[in-house]
C-alpha cells in the first residue's frame, strides 16, 4: 500500500495546481489571476527584469525575493473565495497583482 502512495506522489497526482505569472519591466503578468478555491496552489514567478523584485503580499502571508532572470516558486493556499492582492515591495507602484480564488461552480468573483 504504502508503495502505491509513493506511486501517486511521485507521478504528481496529489501536485498542487499551478500558475505561471512573469515579471518583466516591473510589471505582473498577468496581474490578475484567477484559481480554484480551497486547494493548494503552486505559483511560478519568472523574473525577466534585470533587477531583484521582492513578491510580498499580506493578504497571502508571502514574501520571497525574486532574483533576475530566475524562476520562483511559491506555495499559496487553500484560499477562501474572494481577492488576494500581491505587489513588488521594491517597484510597489507598477509591480500588483491580485489572486481569485473562486469556488468551485462559479465563472468568477466580481
Amino acid at each position: 500500500m504504502l508503495g502505491v502512495v509513493l506511486l501517486l506522489v511521485s507521478s504528481g497526482v496529489f501536485a498542487a495546481p499551478e500558475v505561471v505569472i512573469t515579471l518583466k519591466d516591473h510589471l505582473f503578468i498577468p496581474s490578475k489571476i484567477q484559481v480554484p478555491a480551497d486547494k493548494k496552489i503552486k505559483l511560478v514567478i519568472i523574473n525577466q527584469d534585470p533587477t531583484p523584485e521582492e513578491f510580498d503580499s499580506f493578504d497571502l502571508n508571502r514574501e520571497k525575493v525574486l532574483f533576475p532572470g530566475r524562476r520562483s516558486i511559491i506555495y499559496i493556499g487553500p484560499l477562501k473565495p474572494g481577492e488576494y492582492h500581491f505587489f513588488g515591495e521594491f517597484n510597489p507602484n507598477s509591480a500588483q497583482g491580485s489572486v481569485i480564488a473562486v469556488a468551485e461552480g462559479n465563472d468568477h468573483v466580481d
